[in-house]
């Protein structure tokens, strides 16, 4: 069987990426003062940041159209079998929801994963989901596996400002003055799909202790048996210096681990603005 691996840029892929891994690409649409924009279509990293900073602009995000994911099942189909279609956690966002029905239509042929991860851990499930099909798995055994390891992942992310937190209604206008004033950098955690508050360090060099140390945490604990077989990642929005020098920290602290670095998605930067830092972590399956 040829099997066909189709995703959304939440993963973090760009066009010509997912080109180089063979993997077929959904753009995440952004509504930008009315008008519709796609990630890494019409839509670069730097010209968003641009947009985001303007006081002036409204800037949303949406979930890919039926139209679009439709169109991209049935070109793809015509020249494969079946398609593992790997969206963002139904955590997040209702894309994998709308997936899951749409897939009802197409006999089996269409398997949709909810895995309940987005960036570079969605990223790590695409990246097995080609190597599980390369080995010669098909459509619906693919994803038992990738479902089966849903959890087996942490994101930890900290805000380097209040103001879309307090914009997007997680926090209070008074809380984001007192943050600020506080230097607060909050820290939120993904597991399982949810983005919840994790710790309310004051000042970068103490969220990023907080992230490192939560790693190790669950290493220890959540992932004992599988810390071993898991990647980890630095993440940044807009920040790649930051980034950089947060890594050699991260290096220090996992010196037996590679560190690999990536940006965040577009779509979680609508929300937490720029200079956000990022540790993650997720289990590589083997194939």
């Amino acid at each position: 069987m040829k099997i066909a691996i189709v995703t959304d840029t939440n993963c973090g892929l760009l066009p010509e990426e997912a080109k180089t891994l063979g993997v077929h690409l959904v753009p995440m649409p952004f509504m930008i003062n009315d008008d519709v924009y796609y990630e890494g279509v019409n839509l670069s990293q730097d010209a968003f940041y641009e947009i985001l900073e303007d006081k002036t602009a409204e800037v949303s995000t949406s979930q890919p159209s039926v139209a679009d994911v439709l169109d991209t099942w049935e070109r793809v189909l015509a020249d494969y079998d079946q398609i593992v279609h790997i969206p963002m956690s139904s955590g997040l966002s209702g894309s994998c929801a709308t997936a899951n029905s749409l897939s009802l239509d197409f006999d089996g042929r269409v398997q949709v994963v909810d895995n309940r991860r987005v960036s570079v851990t969605m990223l790590r499930s695409v990246q097995d989901a080609v190597a599980l099909a390369k080995a010669g798995m098909d459509a619906a055994q693919i994803k038992e596996r990738l479902e089966a390891t849903q959890y087996d992942s942490s994101i930890y992310i900290m805000v380097d400002t209040m103001k879309y937190l307090k914009k997007g209604g997680r926090v209070t206008a008074t809380a984001a003055t007192i943050g600020t004033v506080l230097n607060i950098k909050p820290v939120l955690q993904i597991q399982g799909g949810k983005l919840d508050a994790f710790a309310k360090p004051r000042g970068q060099k103490a969220a990023c202790a907080a992230m490192i140390e939560a790693i190790q945490k669950d290493y220890a604990e959540r992932f004992k048996d599988i810390a071993d077989t898991m990647t980890l990642y630095v993440v940044h929005s807009n920040a790649p210096e930051q980034a950089a020098q947060f890594a050699e920290e991260v290096k220090a602290a996992f010196p037996k681990k590679t560190i690999e670095m990536a940006a965040l998605p577009l779509s979680i930067a609508c929300h937490i603005g720029s200079g956000a830092l990022a540790l993650a972590t997720a289990v590589a399956l083997d194939a």
